[in-house]
């Protein structure tokens, strides 16, 4: 291997690193914030991948009926939990009227703006804004359907509720999707010539949206009331709940951003790789193992542990591609061992 393969083994690996990078980061945010293991992270990457597809080949994107069906759903929860108590029932009209137009009208006008929409040569930017619009969403709704209810339970249950919401998941994209695959158009065709490496302005792009959000997501943890209320939930809950702060809406919040970083990351890559039903897993398990190695806290260190698995990847492929996965899997090992013997362990109850 001479230094240009090198070099452009090492773009590779920057790329995916990036991506791997901002996953490891939802992660790390939403398990520090409701102890939740996000295993259906990856879905928001394939949802949002496909989503533009389908609205680039003048097709409604069923993500749209789904965003509806799971607002509706929680609407119907809301009817009934108003109905239990007598102070429900007392503040129902003002509740229920506000949360229909928030899970039921909104989604159904946007669905009516895509069939009017349907058949137009809509511009990148409005493809990607309706991509945004229809796909991060269904994370604060998934929070309320399925981790709310059990927001203090153990890790045990939060993760096999995380499991099943997974398959389900999976189980939705193929029907939305179908089996077939699809890729979307690069933002730009430009490239950049550094030398004897060409660098795909697609490559670029990646790399510098990666760069802002992960600015973005410092200044908004530093700088803002939301985002410190973040951070005080993600140190200590019950420190958090007893100084006011509602654990509640923090889940939701937390749970809003890693569904928007997902379908980021899937816009994003559509253009570089063809996007199945069920490739989100794959790639959101990447993501899972730069987490892993900042121990699901700490988030400089999940963002570097992601860019050496976008870098072992790349090289990998080229010196054993038939076990490139087995490769970067395998880092998880070490990593594991090494951090059960180095940590102190303390029962969950206390």
């Amino acid at each position: 291997m001479d230094l240009s393969i090198a070099a452009i083994l090492a773009q590779d690996g920057i790329t995916s690193g990036a991506i791997y990078a901002l996953l490891a980061l939802a992660l790390v945010l939403v398990f520090s914030v409701t102890r939740v293991i996000f295993i259906p992270q990856g879905e928001f990457v394939a949802f949002g991948a496909l989503t533009m597809a389908a609205l680039q080949s003048n097709i409604l994107p069923r993500t749209a009926v789904l965003l509806l069906a799971l607002g509706t759903l929680v609407f119907a929860g809301d009817v009934v939990a108003c109905l239990r108590t007598a102070a429900g029932r007392r503040t129902a009209p003002r509740r229920l009227a506000g949360g229909f137009a928030r899970y039921v009208l909104a989604p159904a006008l946007l669905l009516l703006v895509l069939k009017m929409t349907l058949g137009m040569a809509l511009p990148m930017p409005l493809q990607v804004l309706l991509t945004l619009a229809i796909v991060v969403p269904m994370g604060p709704l998934i929070y309320r359907l399925a981790f709310q209810p059990l927001a203090e339970a153990s890790v045990l249950v939060l993760l096999i509720v995380s499991v099943g919401v997974h398959f389900a998941l999976i189980g939705l994209g193929l029907v939305m999707f179908g089996a077939e695959g699809s890729r979307t158009l690069a933002f730009t065709d430009a490239r950049l010539s550094l030398g004897s490496l060409s660098i795909a302005g697609q490559s670029i792009a990646i790399v510098a949206t990666a760069l802002l959000l992960i600015a973005a997501l410092y200044l908004y943890f530093e700088r803002t009331l939301s985002g410190k209320a973040l951070r005080a939930t993600a140190v200590n809950r019950l420190g958090a709940q007893l100084v006011g702060i509602g654990t509640i809406q923090a889940g939701r919040l937390a749970f809003t951003l890693a569904a928007a970083i997902g379908t980021v990351c899937g816009v994003l890559i559509a253009p570089l790789t063809t996007i199945y039903y069920d490739s989100g897993f794959l790639i959101g398990l990447k993501g899972f193992v730069g987490a892993i190695i900042g121990g699901l806290g700490s988030y400089p260190v999940a963002a570097a542990g992601a860019i050496t698995v976008g870098l072992l990847e790349a090289y990998a492929s080229y010196f054993a591609s038939a076990f490139k996965e087995v490769i970067v899997f395998t880092l998880i090992i070490p990593i594991l061992l090494w951090r059960s013997l180095t940590t102190t362990h303390v029962e969950e109850d206390e």
